[in-house]
């Protein structure tokens, strides 16, 4: 079949059954094994105990949805688009590069990119990564005041979500400095985090490739100025995470503090890498191992699993039956794991970034919505907030709840156990919702009648039949948390090749930088163009008022 023949198939498919309740389903007992994965397997899972189960029976996908889906991710050349990536071909088609993030995971192995063997440079760059990180974990490397006591990365996108987010969700392995994260241009984040920091003993990381990214070069030279009132040589504080070594020099930092990192390792992938290095400091070059195994563990998997027992394929295929068959337009990722808090915002850089097209890879408009609206926050704040809405609201909204089987606290085992429940109780509760009568029989219970009885009841309905998956895990360690980022960056590529579109590219980012160049003299006094639109123009008067009122 056709690509445009199974789209028609899945259109038709919803039809019969987007309107069938869910909970139908489980009467078929074996529904929840057969629609479900797990991985790495069982007798993989007890070597390292990292099992982990992905459960999407609470969904309205049967078999023959999800027969159709499979064929649609086969007519779409996912598996040889697949094998296309890590062999280092160069489909990153509209600026010419490969796409080898997964190599920074995989150090023993062998990729060639045109014909050259990339990775004794990536092991040479891990090996001195490793090396600077024992140092300033172990005293070797000192501040101008004493042992290195606070890191402090600046980035922004990639270069800090990555390590920000996973700096947070693996903190019970902190046994080095503290970490901190400068991203955002304006002055608060910066004045914030340093407030309470001693120059003397903080080492400060700049991450940016080209190392001319405008907001991480603004707040480096801030932070600079900063350690320069107390230290007599800033820049011997620094480290740098870039490839121009030119620039790095010019800024202060000995080459021996740069780590350089290549175009085929892009700034959302990038946290494997040299980017990573504010969280091999702080749990240690060995865990830091462990998680580059744990993405390497589900990079085989993907490339090597069975499309129906495939974990990345299955949860790209159950988004691309949400958002692009059944038109729900947002993806509410829920973790209940209170470490896992910036999970959220880093899968909304990974899919808004990636797959946020209107053009197919041969430059035509797409035929249907790319990619979904991604947002969410750890349970159970988030049941206090917005799960109104997710229950008894009139728009669906697909729900992917993470959560670890066993927390890292045992002395506050009973909290796990009500988070737990609670997560259960989410899922369960968003595909059986409440039915008038059930409602009715609580507002009669609570003593009301006649037609305030038939008003309050219907307050108290909840719809159900919305969907759910579940990705359950024994803990967040630094291998497990390695397999569920690198899970969900195939799940990207996944249905960006389904779609058609480019994942790795990411042009939406310029234009507003380029304006932002243009409008900053501005506001310095510059004048203006006599194309500036009217409420541009407005919005610069209000604030040069403001100045002169102050």
């Amino acid at each position: 079949m056709t690509l445009s023949t199974i789209w028609d198939r899945l259109d038709a498919q919803a039809g019969r059954v987007s309107a069938r309740a869910i909970a139908t389903l489980f009467h078929d007992r074996n529904r929840a094994a057969a629609f479900s994965v797990r991985f790495p397997g069982p007798s993989a899972a007890a070597v390292h105990g990292e099992e982990m189960l992905f459960d999407f029976s609470k969904t309205n996908i049967d078999e023959d949805t999800l027969e159709l889906l499979i064929e649609l991710a086969i007519a779409a050349g996912v598996q040889a688009r697949r094998d296309a990536m890590f062999a280092g071909r160069r489909i990153n088609e509209t600026e010419g590069r490969a796409v080898l993030h997964t190599a920074l995971r995989n150090p023993e192995g062998k990729v060639a990119l045109d014909g050259q063997d990339v990775m004794p440079g990536l092991r040479e760059t891990l090996l001195r990564m490793r090396g600077f990180a024992r140092e300033v974990r172990g005293g070797g490397f000192v501040g101008q005041g004493g042992a290195i006591t606070d890191v402090v990365n600046i980035g922004i996108g990639g270069s800090d979500l990555g390590p920000a987010m996973a700096c947070l969700a693996l903190a019970p392995y902190h046994d080095g400095p503290r970490c901190h994260f400068i991203s955002n241009v304006d002055g608060a984040h910066a004045a914030d985090t340093l407030k309470d920091l001693d120059p003397e003993t903080t080492l400060v990381i700049v991450a940016s490739k080209t190392f001319t990214t405008i907001e991480t070069m603004t707040n480096a030279e801030t932070v600079r100025g900063w350690m320069a009132a107390r230290v007599s040589d800033p820049g011997a504080q620094f480290a740098a995470l870039s490839s121009a070594l030119d620039r790095t020099a010019d800024f202060g930092i000995a080459p021996e503090r740069v780590f350089g990192f290549e175009d085929w390792v892009g700034g959302r992938y990038s946290v494997w890498g040299p980017i990573g290095l504010s969280l091999m400091i702080a749990i240690g070059p060995e865990r830091f191992d462990d998680f580059l195994a744990g993405g390497a563990a589900m990079d085989a998997h993907f490339r090597s699993a069975p499309l129906r027992a495939n974990l990345p394929v299955l949860l790209a295929l159950v988004g691309i039956w949400h958002a692009q068959v059944l038109g729900h337009a947002t993806r509410a990722v829920l973790p209940y794991d209170q470490r896992l808090a910036r999970l959220p915002a880093y899968l909304q850089q990974l899919e808004m970034e990636s797959n946020g097209k209107s053009v197919t890879m041969s430059g035509q408009d797409v035929a249907r919505p790319t990619g979904p609206v991604v947002w969410g926050e750890p349970g159970t704040n988030g049941q206090h907030a917005f799960y109104q809405l997710i229950h008894q609201g009139t728009q669906v909204v697909p729900c992917e709840f993470l959560v670890a089987a066993k927390g890292h606290e045992p002395e506050l085992a009973h909290h796990h156990r009500l988070l737990l429940a609670n997560v259960l109780a989410q899922s369960k509760a968003l595909m059986e919702g409440r039915g008038i009568e059930a409602a009715r029989a609580i507002a009669e219970k609570a003593g009301f009648v006649g037609d305030e009885l038939d008003r309050q009841a219907r307050h108290r309905v909840f719809p159900g039949n919305r969907p759910s998956t579940t990705l359950i895990y024994p803990r967040l360690t630094p291998r497990m948390l390695g397999q569920i980022v690198a899970l969900y960056e195939h799940r990207v590529f996944t249905e960006g090749v389904i779609l058609g579109i480019n994942s790795f590219d990411q042009w939406g980012v310029e234009l507003g930088k380029e304006l932002a160049r243009s409008l900053e003299p501005l506001l310095a006094g510059g004048a203006r163009p006599e194309a500036l639109d009217g409420s541009t123009a407005q919005l610069l008067d209000f604030v040069a008022a403001v100045r002169l009122s102050v």
